[in-house]
């Protein structure tokens, strides 16, 4: 798991997976694949909602 990350209540992140820096998991999510830096994702598995630029 990266820096600055912050995952929702009730959030699973199964083993194995990479979680990228500057990232937000939304509440409930299941994660089953990695998460790529600066990305809000939500679901189950999430989708990355939006990605953002350093500084944004």
């Amino acid at each position: 798991m990266g820096d600055r990350v912050w995952v929702g209540g009730e959030s699973v992140i199964l083993p194995g997976v990479k979680i990228g820096n500057d990232v937000v998991i939304a509440a409930g999510s299941v994660v089953t694949r990695d998460i790529p830096d600066r990305a809000i994702a939500g679901g189950g598995p999430p989708e990355c909602q939006n990605r953002f630029s350093k500084g944004e």
